[in-house]
């Protein structure tokens, strides 16, 4: 599925209208019409299409009952939810499992890179410091030892190498860098007045429990509220919501678009209501200035994804793509799985009693057979944004007068968001580094085709890239070394109005048999906590139907 439904292509842009369309005008005028001097080295890199494109059109290897291999439980796919299922399986003592991924890399969108100096995200980047009820990923931090013991208060206490150094986030406006994310430059005492208006409303959500004594937003989700007044605010956009409380300090506008940006590759129009609440109010403890602490390494999520991998090693399978998942009710829901081995080039098969589809939702009709007659539900509201992330290799760093670089950095009005440096946490402050920039694509549907945007160059990507950067560090092409850049094509659900509590999403984590479900699409919010959720429930529903003696984390 698509994360933008066109019924006609627009037309062909040129390289000036494709820099405007991407970057804005300003920046446009600015690079002109020469292309800069890009860097010596780089490449263009996406997940593997190639299989999933042949699976889509109708091709299935078929299934050879006399060479198939009989396992307890299939995991389809290799992100952090399907390493999760495998590493609560393994958890509790129950090893007949296989997990098979299309990739020859495990993680998804939390994957990493890295060179012999460095390491690097290829996504997702940090998780904040879980709240003391979140029992699951405690025990998963505790045994990374990441999480050391407890505060007085009972709160998790995080070990110091593993939150982020200050200083922590800074913001590029008018032509200064300055601490923080909102741009306090030449801010008006209007704007000021509606910031701290605005925190009051998240504060008083912050503050608020339902009539279970639930807050009203919370990570995982399935511990928040879901009463009446939260569903509303789902039916809106976040948009809307600023306009009814009279939000209309740009500054203001701009800081939530960018959050609405930075977690659901969404704009604040496209975005629901509850979503947009949700970032600022699900992290705080007790006011939106006690957001949780930010837990973060050179390589962002990958220290999951290494973690995971090295505990259930032995259980998986790289490059081996799922193409069709057959259950037999005449033999209680146990399944018949042919796969493809990319490297082998054949075909694999396997029966399993249980099969937990660790893979985005969209994917299901094309691989679990006879999905729309056997299903109680429809993936078609599930839409998923296409992002782009390049990792810049530094042979040193630019000037800067004012507020050194910092973990986070963030160009005011950019459609970017900004890029995170892989050495801050090394405490690596001089000399040559990684930068990784992040860019969802929001604004193109309609201007820009998918087939367009698959076919921008290397070049295309470096010359936007270098652009962006070059509004806050004007050298900064000299620097540059090699510019990588991966396109992730359906990298993130999208929680837009009137999807986080509708029927599709509320069912689509229900079990059809021995079929479950695992995913963070089926949060609708794409956050590392919330896949690990549905991989460690997904899990236990196995556990449990298996008999299999464990103790809930949930």
């Amino acid at each position: 599925m698509e994360s933008q439904r066109v019924s006609d292509s627009p037309p062909m842009l040129n390289r000036r209208d494709l820099m405007t369309l991407l970057l804005g005008s300003g920046v446009a005028a600015t690079v002109g019409c020469s292309r800069q001097s890009l860097p010596p080295e780089g490449e263009l890199l996406s997940p593997d299409l190639s299989v999933g494109h042949r699976i889509r059109d109708g091709w299935r290897p078929v299934f050879d009952p006399s060479a198939s291999e009989h396992v307890d439980v299939l995991i389809v796919g290799g992100g952090i939810a399907g390493l999760s299922t495998a590493w609560r399986l393994k958890q509790a003592g129950f090893e007949d499992f296989r997990l098979l991924e299309i990739e020859k890399v495990f993680g998804g969108t939390s994957r990493s890179g890295q060179t012999p100096a460095f390491e690097f995200p290829w996504g997702a980047h940090y998780v904040p410091a879980p709240m003391k009820e979140n029992r699951a990923l405690l025990t998963l931090l505790e045994e990374m030892s990441v999480v050391v013991g407890k505060n007085d208060d009972g709160s998790p206490q995080v070990a110091e190498q593993y939150l982020c150094r200050d200083p922590e986030e800074r913001v590029f406006v008018d032509g200064e860098w300055i601490e923080g994310l909102y741009p306090y430059s030449g801010a008006s005492a209007e704007d000021l007045h509606q910031l701290k208006r605005f925190q009051a409303e998240i504060d008083a959500w912050v503050a608020r429990r339902d009539d279970q004594g639930r807050r009203m937003f919370a990570i995982p989700i399935a511990t928040a509220s879901d009463g009446d007044v939260i569903r509303s605010l789902d039916q809106i956009s976040m948009q809307q919501w600023m306009d009814e409380h009279d939000f209309s300090s740009p500054r203001l506008r701009w800081l939530v678009d960018y959050s609405c940006r930075d977690d659901y590759g969404l704009t604040t129009d496209q975005t629901s209501a509850w979503a947009g609440i949700f970032y600022f109010a699900s992290r705080a403890q007790t006011t939106s200035t006690s957001t949780q602490d930010v837990m973060t390494w050179p390589e962002g999520n990958g220290r999951f994804v290494k973690h995971f991998v090295n505990r259930v090693q032995d259980h998986l399978r790289p490059a081996t793509a799922v193409c069709d998942i057959q259950l037999d009710p005449a033999e209680n829901d146990a399944a018949k799985i042919t796969a493809w081995d990319s490297v082998a080039d054949h075909s694999v098969n396997y029966d399993a009693e249980h099969v937990v589809f660790a893979a985005p939702q969209f994917l299901a009709p094309y691989l679990i057979r006879d999905f729309q007659r056997i299903a109680d539900r429809s993936t078609r509201s599930f839409w998923y944004g296409s992002w782009v992330v390049a990792n810049v290799h530094l042979r040193d760093r630019p000037q800067e007068d004012g507020m050194p670089m910092c973990w986070d950095n963030v160009i005011y009005e950019s459609k970017s968001l900004g890029y995170v440096t892989s050495t801050h946490q090394t405490g690596l402050d001089h000399g040559a580094t990684v930068l990784t920039w992040y860019y969802p694509l929001t604004q193109h549907e309609g201007k820009l085709s998918r087939q367009q945007l698959l076919g921008m160059t290397w070049s295309d990507w470096a010359e936007i890239v270098m652009a962006d950067l070059s509004r806050p560090h004007p050298e900064i092409a000299s620097l540059i070394a090699r510019i990588d850049i991966m396109r992730w094509g359906h990298a993130m659900i999208q929680p837009r109005p009137g999807f986080v509590f509708s029927d599709d999403r509320r069912q689509a984590s229900k079990p059809i048999g021995n079929l479950h479900f695992a995913g963070t699409d089926l949060s609708g919010v794409a956050l590392m906590e919330e896949a690990f959720y549905h991989g460690v429930r997904a899990a236990e529903e196995v556990l449990a139907k298996q008999n299999h003696p464990f103790e809930s984390l949930l």
